[in-house]
Formats: structure tokens, C-alpha cells, sequence
């Protein structure tokens, strides 16, 4: 059968907005007579929604009551987003006081006669009057127990909670759901039910959610009736919930066990006749994703079954390209399919993501009425292709649904859908004037503590001020402003982009540019990529060690360069390490290739530091011409003119690790020539020839070789290197331990006082409290501890976890560990590589010794026989104390705190002496803020992992045995390369003071 699937799905992964808007407008105008007919209609629909009086309520009086721009409406969110899943008292209390104490509830007065948001409304101020904003949590708690008591206040906000979620979620468990279903389908409704929840991190997460979906499908069928599709129920799946690695580099892996788990649920949904829907994924996994389906679709159980189908959204630039797909697809396989056309619900993380990536553009659109004149032109096209498509039109916008019953020829062979609690009053009115037309109704099923996250998605989505759902209900906005066309919204081609919204390539500019970076979701991209580092010929060239002799000729020779480098004008300086980041990305497979065999790097880690040390260079550059161009004038008395400017010192010693010998070492290098130095670099001994390959492109970017010198070798011509009498200066990174000896060095010897800028390691640390997400907690462990095989400065080594919520996150870490892959580094779907040498992998695997006699093994990964691998761990220690030393690689310790117990916490953490990074997973502001302010730690990151520096955003750089600061990538970090020179001019000294003797009176 695989030889009808069509050939994979390949479009341009983030088309130029102004080509697409360009095709867009050009198909996006109906005649006069036929857009009259679209306002009458869109217009009855808007006054439904405005007359609607619901004695329940719904999304659209929540939005109206708590806008998502003000204070109390983003307070509402998170509180929503988190509260239920807090499992003890104190918590939620802090919780409950940190983000009422955020909007004004106290004097919110409600528009709306709803219950829902009456009830709300009132649960929310009753706590607010209670805990007043700027009171702290012991006060609070202590007054709270003579007045109304701490129970009342927590019943009453989890009780508004509780409400939200039972009226946007169908049911909590399957059954619930079909029953309330039932009860509200006198008019034949169709039900699409979707298992909510977040995607599946572990191997169990995978089985529950399986265990879930068939379970759903025997229920739903069992009471589906005798209707033909499509008007019978179905159910939703997401791919990302049914295996824990649903990602490009895996597809391999994917292919071989995610699709017969998909077929064994299609076939089961065969069996009752019902519609079964790939929900959508983001936009880097789509051609995952269709590979999955095609696969699915073509399985001989299936042939002859037309519930099959899937989600498309419109706001992504490729969505016209898969319906072609879709139903090319459908032709070979001479089936008919579903497709559910939506407008998007991953927005801002897309954004994000392509921005941190540094792709030349956007996979989706950045306008909103991009997106709704794309989705028009989707339908148009689903409409021409049925009856092999059924097209599944999901929005709540009365334009869009007026539009789309203008474009239809009758009211069947189609149907709209609405999410449940949403649209209710618009879909009311259109079965009332349009009865034979079909809605489905799109059902989350599950508990409120999982689902109140879902629910947080969609009010995110529908709540913006541009969306329609927001506004729509508001008396105060003429019902002309939304029926005005996306089309007149957009204008002309030149508009199809946001302006406030920079291309990834342009974020920092005008500055600097962003360096380029690659999707590895994108197919033909990923597929260049390793085979232009497969083509570059292995190296094994034999590096010679430096001798004594060798290390003295390279400090006097950038002694005698230095004058004339130094008084090289900035600019001309600047203009070097620009040219240098672009040969890096010219030549980024070349370097890519070198870091994976000698720094056994995987192809993610390798494209992350050439794009850094591109940025290094390009940051430097930006930051040197503006402190190294034009004197600074400063200010003084009259008769005289005083400036300020910053000159090189003259030779700097760089001294770098082997785990970033690329980015690192540029950096460096960079910032020390920037600053008018000359250099005598000294790499790692692990990673010579990485270092070479990188002076040698310097020096063909226009750094002279008498400004940049090189010399090899282990810690013996280092620290000669470090004693030379002759050197201005020493920049290092590495072991606290050579720190401290280099420290010692240089204040040993006569001469000038130089200075060290040192960046050490830490035993850093990561704090996890009861309202942190368990499934992001467990992405950014995972990726924060076994990243790199956990051979950064900055990686997470200690993980302090609320007791009441430990077991779940532990045993969910642990299941992510154990889904990663460790082998070769040149394989893009490894996760683990190598570690650096046969030392370091003696020292890691001396401590999992100790360790697993001392601790309590929660995991324990299987490691390649041969090699220098070292699988990942976790321990979990009774104290903290029993980890006393930075452990350098993949071995993740865990302690368990009680939520009285922080202040414990943050004594252990500062006690150790490190300050470097530190992680904090929690909701409350109040407990973050307390956090960072107790903590002299260089990087602290919230909710997010603790890894990733990027240059000029997050410069990086610690405290105590951390380092010696100024930060890398930050806007201090050059002056310390530099000397201040003041100039003080009398300007008067030949006679007088001519200029204030002009001035008039």
C-alpha cells in the first residue's frame, strides 16, 4: 500500500508574507451583491451574541468581565492555570494571595447577570477583601484565622475554579461527558470529545493516554446510534500525547512505534463508524506529523472507512499546501477524509520559537486578518474538493461563518464547529434561521486540574484584543468594526507582516543581526544540513604541543603588534569580527562537522555554538563601536574641554574549556581584539584542532597574525603562559581550582597589577514548587541536566522538589530520561552524546559509584560498551551537603523540601559558595521575587530551563567560586579588556577663552 502514499509533504517552510498576501488578496474580494448578503447575515449573528443572556454564562461574559488586558484578568489566568493542582494548604494560600493580590477584585463590578461570572466574581472578591495587596503571607494567614479563616478563603477560590472548569469542560471522565452530552443533544448535536492534556513526557504518560483514547472509543460507540457519517461522534487524538518523543530528529523511531499504536485506535473507531481526528501539532512537527497520517491512512484495515481525518491550521503559511496533500492522499488511496480547518492555538509560542531558532522567517502568520483571509481561502478550497473532503469549518467569528455560507451551495456536505462553552449564542441563531446545517461540538474531557491549563489556552487565544470572541459581546464596539474585511484590514501586499514584529534575522537590529540558526521540523533543510556535514573529510591531523620557546615568541610578537592594533580605528576593528561571524555561517557545516568528532557534540548542540560564537562576534563588534569609537565628552567648567576614552591594556592571555571550544574560544579571542588587545590564545588540550580552524578564520577576516597568536598544549604551557611577565591581562574559563591557581600566579608576580576575568562552574541549583506544570518541571530538567551530557557551566546539578508533589515529578523526570537517546553524536535523532575524554568518564562513573551506595537510585540509564559514554542519572539525597562538588556530567541529584522548609533551601544554595545559575519553577511572583532577591546567583531563570545563554540577552557570568564577573555577552563584559584614559585640554591656555567671549549676553 505505501506505494500510493503520495511523495512526502514538502513546502516552503516560512513563505515571504508579502508574496503570500499578494496570492491572498488576489482571491479574497466577492461582489458587491454577495457581500451585502454577507454583513445582513453577519449581523443577525453579532445581535444574537449581543441579546444573548445566558443565566449560565460562557467564554465570552468571562472575557468581558476579565479582559486579558487588564491586571485582574492576567491575575485570573494563571491562578486558573495552576490552582487545582496545588496539593497542600500553605501553597495554595501563597498562591491564592499572590495573584489576588495582583488585580482589583475587591471593586470589580459585574456587567454581566451570569452565574457563572457572578459566582466567580464574588468567590475572587471575597478572597481579595480578605488578603490585601502588600500584606505578606505570615501576616495574612495570622489575621485570616481571626477573621474569616484561611479554609473559607481557599474553599472560595478553588470553588471559583472548580466553576470555570465544570462549565468549559464537558466532563470529567468519559462517561460524565456522553451523559451531559446526551442531555443536551435533543437537537442531534454532533460531539467530537478530546482526552485533554499535556503531551506525553514518559513511556507511561504514552500507555495512559492509549489506555485512555480506546476506553473513549468503546464509550462513544457504544451509544453513537445507527446515524451514517458524518453525522455520528467522534473523538480527537493528539500524536504528541501517544509518544513521549514526537519529534523530527526521531522520526525513525516514531514511524516504527507510533503509527501501529495510531492504527490500533483508527481500527477500533472503524469498528463503531466514528470520526476520528489528528489534532494538530506546531508547525515543526507538521511534516512529522503527515508522514504519521499518510502512514495510518494507507493501512489496509482502514480501506473503505471515511471518519479518518485531521486538523489544519490557518494560521500556518503551509496550510493550503496540506489540504493539496490531504487530498492527494485521499485520491491515491480512493478514500474520502475529514478535515477540521482551524484558525490556531500555538501563536506565541510559535513566535518565540522561531525567533530563539533564527529562521529567515515565519512558519505562521503574523497578523491576525492574515490568518482569517487564509482561512477563507482553505475553505474555498475544501469546498472544491468534496465529496472526497468533508470540510470541518471550526471558528466562533460571525464574519467568517457568514463568509463561508456565502461561498456554500446548499447546507450539506459540510459542517461548523465550536468548542464547548463557546459560541453558543451565534451557533443558537444559525440553527434557528438554518436548521439542516450541521454543527459539531468540540468537547475537552478530563479532570479540572488538567484541563484548567486547556482552558487557559483558549481564553489566551480568543482573548486577545484583536480577537473577535473578545469583542464581539462589547455594546460599545460598532458592529461595523467587525464586519470590516481582512482584506481592507491588510490593504495591499506590503502589509501581510507586522511591522512591531521583526523578522527572527532582524531581532536585535539595528544593532546587530541574529545569527542563523536552522529547523530541524523542516525535512529538506535537515536533510541538507547533515549531509553537508557528512561531506566535510574527517581530520585527524596531529597538532603539535607548544614548547616554552614557542609560548615566549607569541607573547613578545602581539607585544610588538599591539600598538598598531590598538590604534586601528574601532570600526575598522569591528568590521573584522563581522566578517568572521559570516565566514562561521558560510562555513557553519564545516565547524559543525569538527565539533561532533572531536568535541562529540551532538548536530543540536553543534548548530547552537557555531550560531554563538557568530553572535560573540557580532555583539562585540556592535558593543566595541560605540565604547572604543569617539572620546566620551564630559562635562566640566568653561575654558577647558575633558574626555573620556578606552584603550586595549596590550597582551591578553585566552584560556578556554573543551566544552565549548568554538563558542568560548571566540568569545574570548573576540572581546580581547575588540578592545585593541593582542592575543595569545590557549585552547583545551581535548580540542585543539577546533581552536586552529578558528584562528585561522579570524585571521583571514582581516585580524592581523601579528595581533592573534595560537599555541597548544595541556595546563603545563598554560600556566607558563599565565607567569609571563608581559601579559596585561588573562581571560579564562574553567575549574574553580585553576581559577584560584592563576589567581595566585599573577598576584605572585612584580609588575603590573593585571586583571583576571574568571568564568567558574557552580553547583548549580533548581527549585520546584507544588504550582510549577509537573510536564514542563520535566522538560526543562531533563534538558537543563543532560543536554551537552551535562558538560556546561550553567547545567542544573541539584533539584530541590516540594515534597508534597515530588513523587510525581521525580518519577516523571525520570521517565523522560529514560526516553533519550545516547550514542553517536553525528546521528541527529541522538539526544546523549559522549563525554569529553576517558578521565572524565572515570571520575562520572567513580561518583555513580559512591552515589548509588549512598543515595537513592531513581534512574539509572544503560550507556554505549565502547566509547566515553556515560548514561544519564538521578540520585536522590537526604541533605544537599552530600553533594560538595560540581559533578560534571549527566547525573541529576534530587532533594525533597517542604514548603516550610525554603528559607532551608536558599541557605544550602547560597552556602555552597557558587553563584552561577539558578532555576525557579513556580507561579507565585511573591516566592520568585523572594528567590532572586535572597540569592546572589549571575543567571536565574523562571519557568523555563536554565541552559541556553544567549549572547547580548542573557550575558552570562557568575559570582564567588563562580567567577569574577563582568558578564560574557553583556555590555560590561569589554571594558574590563580596556584602560580609561581621561584628557583634560585647556582650551584658554593660548590667551584667553575665545568661545565664551563670543557667546551673547
Amino acid at each position: 500500500m505505501s506505494s500510493q502514499l503520495p511523495p512526502p509533504f514538502s513546502a516552503p517552510y516560512a513563505s515571504d508574507d508579502r508574496a503570500v498576501a499578494a496570492r491572498l488578496l488576489a482571491e479574497a474580494r466577492l461582489t458587491p451583491e454577495r457581500e451585502a448578503r454577507v454583513d445582513r447575515t453577519a449581523r443577525g449573528l453579532i445581535d444574537a451574541i449581543r441579546q444573548n443572556d445566558d443565566p449560565l454564562g460562557g467564554v465570552e461574559d468571562m472575557l468581558r468581565e476579565f479582559a486579558l488586558s487588564t491586571r485582574e484578568g492576567l491575575a485570573l489566568m494563571v491562578l486558573a492555570e495552576a490552582l487545582l493542582r496545588v496539593p497542600d494548604a500553605e501553597t495554595a494560600d501563597r498562591f491564592i494571595e499572590d495573584k489576588l493580590g495582583q488585580g482589583d477584585f475587591i471593586h470589580h463590578e459585574t456587567r454581566s447577570s451570569a452565574f457563572l461570572v457572578n459566582a466567580s466574581a464574588w468567590a475572587l472578591g471575597l478572597s481579595a477583601r480578605v488578603i490585601q495587596p502588600g500584606e505578606t503571607p505570615q501576616g495574612t494567614i495570622g489575621r485570616l484565622t481571626k477573621r474569616l479563616g484561611v479554609p473559607a478563603v481557599r474553599a472560595a477560590t478553588r470553588q471559583a475554579m472548580r466553576l470555570m472548569g465544570s462549565h468549559f469542560v464537558l466532563g470529567e471522565t468519559i462517561e460524565a461527558a456522553l451523559e451531559r452530552a446526551h442531555a443536551h443533544s435533543a437537537g442531534h448535536a454532533r460531539y467530537s470529545f478530546d482526552m485533554l492534556g499535556e503531551g506525553a513526557r514518559t513511556a507511561a504518560d504514552a500507555d495512559r493516554y492509549f489506555n485512555s483514547y480506546a476506553a473513549a472509543i468503546e464509550a462513544i460507540g457504544q451509544g453513537a446510534g445507527d446515524r451514517p457519517l458524518p453525522d455520528r461522534p467522534g473523538i480527537s487524538v493528539k500524536l504528541s500525547a501517544l509518544h513521549p518523543r514526537f519529534e523530527a530528529v526521531s522520526r525513525q523511531r516514531v514511524m516504527a512505534e507510533l503509527v501501529p499504536r495510531v492504527i490500533d485506535l483508527a481500527t477500533r473507531a472503524k469498528a463503531r463508524d466514528l470520526n476520528f481526528t489528528v489534532d494538530a501539532e506546531e508547525a515543526d512537527r507538521l511534516e512529522l506529523s503527515l508522514d504519521v497520517i499518510a502512514a495510518i491512512a494507507a493501512d489496509r484495515t482502514l480501506a473503505g472507512w471515511s471518519g479518518f481525518g485531521l486538523a489544519v491550521q490557518a494560521y500556518q503559511k503551509r496550510a493550503c499546501a496540506v489540504i493539496d496533500y490531504i487530498d492527494d492522499l485521499a485520491r491515491r488511496l480512493n478514500r474520502r477524509m475529514m478535515v477540521r480547518l482551524v484558525k490556531g492555538a500555538y501563536w506565541d509560542t510559535e513566535i518565540k520559537r522561531t525567533q530563539e531558532r533564527g529562521l529567515d522567517g515565519y512558519p505562521v502568520f503574523t497578523r491576525k486578518a492574515m490568518t482569517d483571509l487564509n482561512y477563507i481561502a482553505c475553505a474555498k478550497k475544501l469546498l472544491t474538493l468534496r465529496p472526497r473532503i468533508f470540510p470541518q469549518f471550526a471558528t466562533h467569528n460571525a464574519l467568517t461563518v457568514a463568509t463561508l455560507l456565502e461561498l456554500t451551495d446548499g447546507d450539506d456536505g459540510y459542517e461548523f464547529q465550536r468548542l464547548h462553552g463557546m459560541g453558543e449564542a451565534l451557533y443558537a441563531k444559525l440553527a434557528k434561521d438554518r436548521p439542516a446545517i450541521a454543527c459539531r461540538i468540540y468537547a475537552p474531557v478530563g479532570s479540572h486540574r488538567d484541563l484548567l491549563a486547556y482552558l487557559v489556552r483558549r481564553l489566551i487565544e480568543n482573548g486577545a484584543n484583536s480577537s473577535f470572541v473578545a469583542t464581539a459581546s462589547d455594546p460599545n464596539i460598532p458592529a461595523d468594526v467587525l464586519l470590516r474585511r481582512p482584506a481592507d484590514i491588510i490593504g495591499n501586499a506590503d502589509n501581510g507582516g507586522y511591522a512591531k514584529i521583526p523578522l527572527p534575522r532582524d531581532l536585535f537590529q539595528p544593532e546587530r543581526i541574529n545569527s542563523r540558526g536552522i529547523e530541524f521540523g523542516e525535512r529538506a533543510a535537515l536533510n541538507r544540513l547533515v549531509a553537508d556535514v557528512a561531506a566535510e573529510k574527517a581530520f585527524n591531523v596531529t597538532v603539535k604541543d607548544s614548547t616554552p620557546e614557542d609560548m615566549s615568541r607569541a607573547v613578545a610578537t602581539a607585544r610588538g603588534g599591539f600598538s598598531s592594533w590598538s590604534h586601528t580605528p574601532a570600526a575598522v576593528r569591528a568590521d573584522a569580527l563581522e566578517r568572521a561571524a559570516d565566514l562561521m555561517e558560510q562555513r557553519s557545516a564545516h565547524f559543525i562537522a569538527r565539533l561532533q568528532r572531536e568535541g562529540g557534540k551532538t548536530l543540536d548542540d553543534s548548530v547552537s555554538e557555531v550560531r554563538e560564537a557568530a553572535d560573540f562576534c557580532r555583539y562585540y563588534a556592535a558593543q566595541g563601536r560605540k565604547l572604543f569609537g569617539d572620546a566620551q565628552p564630559m562635562p566640566g567648567p568653561t575654558g577647558e574641554r575633558n574626555t573620556l576614552r578606552l584603550r586595549g591594556r596590550g597582551v591578553f592571555a585566552a584560556i578556554s574549556p573543551w566544552n565549548f571550544p568554538l563558542a568560548i574560544f571566540t568569545g574570548q579571542v573576540t572581546a580581547a581584539l575588540m578592545a585593541g588587545n593582542t592575543v595569545v590564545a590557549k585552547p583545551a588540550e581535548q580540542t585543539p584542532q577546533i581552536a586552529a580552524e578558528a584562528v585561522r578564520l579570524l585571521h583571514e577576516a582581516g585580524i592581523p597574525e601579528t595581533a592573534l597568536h595560537l599555541i597548544q598544549g595541556d595546563g603545563h604551557i598554560g600556566a607558563a603562559l599565565v607567569a609571563h611577565p608581559d601579559l596585561a591581562g588573562v581571560v579564562f574559563t574553567g575549574s574553580t581550582e585553576v581559577a584560584r591557581s592563576i589567581n595566585r600566579t599573577l598576584a605572585a608576580k612584580d609588575g603590573p597589577i593585571v586583571p583576571l576575568i574568571a568564568e567558574t562552574g557552580g553547583i548549580n541549583a533548581m527549585i520546584a514548587d507544588a504550582t510549577a506544570l509537573p510536564e514542563q518541571v520535566a522538560d526543562d530538567v531533563v534538558t537543563s541536566a543532560f543536554r551537552s551530557a551535562g558538560q556546561r557551566c550553567s547545567a542544573l546539578r541539584l533539584l530541590f522538589v516540594q515534597d508534597d508533589v515530588a513523587d510525581r515529578m521525580i518519577d516523571m523526570i525520570a521517565g523522560a530520561a529514560r526516553e533519550l537517546r545516547i550514542g553517536d553524536p553525528s546521528d541527529p535523532a541522538t539526544h546523549v552524546g559522549p563525554v569529553i575524554d576517558r578521565e572524565a568518564k572515570d571520575r562520572l562513573d567513580a561518583h555513580i559509584a559512591r552515589m548509588t551506595r549512598e543515595a537513592r537510585v531513581h534512574f539509572a540509564g544503560l550507556a554505549p560498551a565502547s566509547g566515553n559514554f556515560v548514561a544519564p542519572h538521578i540520585f536522590e539525597l537526604t541533605d544537599a551537603r552530600q553533594l560538595t562538588e560540581e559533578v560534571f556530567g549527566p547525573i541529576l541529584h534530587v532533594v525533597r523540601y517542604r514548603t516550610s522548609g525554603l528559607d532551608a533551601v536558599l541557605r544550602s544554595i547560597a552556602d555552597t559558595g557558587y553563584g552561577l545559575t539558578l532555576g525557579i519553577h513556580s507561579r507565585i511572583d511573591d516566592t520568585v521575587e523572594a528567590i532572586v532577591d535572597r540569592l546572589q546567583v549571575g543567571n536565574v531563570y523562571v519557568n523555563r530551563s536554565m541552559i541556553g545563554a544567549v549572547v547580548g540577552v542573557q550575558p552570562f557570568g557568575g559570582h564567588g567560586l563562580s567567577g569574577t564577573g563582568p558578564k560574557a555577552g553583556g555590555p560590561h563584559y569589554l571594558t574590563r579588556f580596556a584602560i580609561e584614559q581621561t584628557v583634560t585640554v585647556n582650551t584658554a591656555a593660548a590667551g584667553g577663552n575665545a568661545a565664551l567671549m563670543t557667546e551673547e549676553g
